[in-house]
């Protein structure tokens, strides 16, 4: 009876092991353009589960609740996705990053746009961001995730272009990405 209860001993490790390296391939395949490709998709996925005819509807009311739907949208695909984590403080002061994903060095930071002044404000808010990330060892791409149901962002081009130019902080360089939804 112990040669049967080590031998399922040695199987179960044998089966953890082989899914840890399942889920590392799986993890290490996910990239910061594959990210991309699935947040492009948000309006896809929002649009389905509004007209569906269950009654299930997806209300985007606040950041919390754009956070939560890209979540669930991509979690299945980035193994090592972890939300809601603080950044060393920078100064005397810290961000909240939305998404983490430190195999492909990879933060998601989602907006939603409350209102005009928001909209307007919204640069500032970038920028301030992109300050605090440039010093995060483990975010080589920022991706900035904005839903703008009422485009409320006055110029979306000028913000695009001012927010993707390449930036490089003492030799490291940060790339910045900006996807704006309605």
């Amino acid at each position: 009876m112990t040669n049967n209860s080590e031998r399922q001993t040695q199987l179960a490790a044998s089966w953890a092991e082989i899914g840890t390296k399942l889920n590392n391939i799986q993890v290490a395949n996910i990239s910061y353009k594959d990210i991309m490709l699935a947040l492009e998709q948000f309006m896809e996925c929002v649009r389905y589960l509004n007209t569906r005819r269950s009654g299930t509807k997806l209300s985007l009311e606040n950041e919390s609740d754009v956070q939560d739907a890209i979540y669930l949208m991509i979690r299945p695909w980035i193994k090592d996705l972890v939300y809601e984590n603080p950044t060393s403080k920078v100064g005397n002061r810290f961000a909240i990053k939305d998404f983490i994903s430190r195999s492909s060095k990879t933060v998601i930071e989602a907006k939603f746009i409350r209102d005009e002044a928001h909209g307007k404000s919204i640069s500032k808010e970038l920028h301030d961001d992109i300050e605090i990330y440039h010093h995060h060892p483990e975010c080589d791409h920022l991706i900035f995730f904005i839903y703008d149901p009422n485009s409320l962002i006055p110029d979306q081009t000028a913000l695009k272009t001012e927010i993707e130019e390449e930036r490089i902080y003492s030799g490291k360089k940060l790339n910045c990405y900006l996807i704006i939804k309605p």
